[in-house]
């Protein structure tokens, strides 16, 4: 059975007064709530459909980490359930975000907009803190840490002044043991890859900071500051392909207009344009920046980025802060569950010549069936797209 599906039958049970076998098997007896892994799979789903119908979700968090004892946090969660459930509607949905530690309430459907989606968030948290601080037993409750997280992230900070850190989709705490490891993996991986590749190219180091020097004024290196896993800015590192002092107003128009018109395109169920991410014949590249491009020899340096640990050998492009501040926000998972790599999905399956919405889409593929042997792939197929300059300008 599907799980939206499934979350309405449940709550068809419930309002009968009763709940069926698999209900109860995806509930803490004790508590009620669902549990963790159940609960955060709705999270990432109604984080999706967010994504498409513009509507936003707000969750409520109550971390329990002060009460020691596991039967003490779940006497706990249940009573702070019993509070809420006073100020929470029947589609609220209530379960445990961090498996017995951290309770989480998701406030969906919140389909305001601009002023009126403020003044619903702050009337949700108004209402939530009300009845908390109305609590016969608030001595007992007052070790309890409510926080306040949402999708997407800037109303919440607008409304009520606090920092929101945004939904993930899991709890930290849920990350599986098997994925910890494939991370710390591909840790050591980029570690590796990234030493050993400046120590094997450093003559070519050399020599192409040299011609840089030698083709025009400026700087060896281009320093940009980009957006990387769960939007953390960092320096990002090329070599400079481009005359100093250029006007960095037409790659902005050009990605703004390549962008809006892919929405557009996408609003009226078409493909997005075919233009390409690049700009094929930028008038501000130097002679010897054409080279560099065409051969992606600009990109050394970054391996840099991925020793300091800003980026991965493999993963999503790093995108540009105007170029984030245009996007849908389906565009922003390629940034915010995965860091950004050197190669990736769409740099070896077509690099520039992709449309845009394509190469996101591309991105968040790799972000979604994401593996080890998948960046394998990836790092032995990027030989290949380099050489044959598919794209590349």
């Amino acid at each position: 059975m599907p799980i939206l599906s499934f979350l309405q039958n449940s709550k068809a049970a419930e309002r009968r007064g009763h709940r069926g076998p698999e209900d109860h098997a995806l509930r803490d007896d004790r508590t009620g709530l669902y549990h963790a892994e159940y609960f955060n799979e709705l999270l990432t789903l109604e984080r999706r459909r967010c994504e498409r119908s513009h509507d936003s979700v707000l969750l409520m968090c109550a971390d329990l980490k002060a009460f020691g004892d596991a039967s003490d946090r779940r006497e706990i969660a249940a009573a702070v359930m019993r509070i809420f459930s006073r100020v929470t509607r029947e589609t609220d949905i209530k379960g445990w975000h961090v498996r017995g530690t951290v309770v989480g309430i998701m406030f969906t459907q919140l389909s305001e907009q601009g002023k009126n989606r403020k003044a619903t968030v702050q009337r949700i948290i108004n209402k939530c803190s009300d009845s908390l601080g109305a609590s016969s037993d608030l001595e007992r409750l007052s070790n309890v840490h409510i926080s306040w997280h949402a999708y997407p992230e800037e109303f919440l900070e607008a409304s009520t002044g606090s920092r929101s850190e945004g939904i993930s989709g899991t709890g930290k705490g849920e990350t599986s043991r098997r994925r910890r490891l494939s991370l710390w993996t591909k840790r050591l991986i980029d570690i590796a890859g990234s030493l050993t590749a400046m120590i094997l190219l450093s003559p070519a180091f050399l020599a192409i900071a040299a011609l840089v020097k030698l083709d025009s004024e400026g700087p060896v290196f281009f320093r940009q500051e980009r957006i990387g896993l769960g939007g953390k800015k960092f320096v990002f590192l090329k070599f400079r392909s481009m005359c100093v002092n250029n006007d960095p107003g037409i790659h902005k128009a050009y990605v703004t207009g390549l962008i809006r018109a892919s929405k557009n395109n996408g609003a009226n169920g078409e493909k997005g344009p075919r233009d390409t991410y690049k700009i094929k014949d930028d008038p501000r590249v130097t002679s010897l920046g054409k080279v560099l491009r065409k051969t992606s020899l600009d990109e050394l340096p970054q391996f840099i980025n991925v020793l300091k640990g800003d980026m991965s050998l493999v993963g999503p492009r790093p995108p540009i802060l105007y170029e984030c501040q245009n996007y849908d926000l389906w565009h922003r998972r390629r940034v915010m569950e995965m860091k950004p790599g050197i190669t990736g999905l769409w740099q070896v399956e077509g690099r520039s010549a992709l449309p845009f919405d394509d190469a996101v889409r591309m991105d968040i593929k790799y972000v979604r069936e994401w593996s080890l042997w998948m960046d394998l792939m990836i790092i032995f197929k990027t030989p290949l797209a380099v050489l044959t300059c598919k794209g590349a300008y």
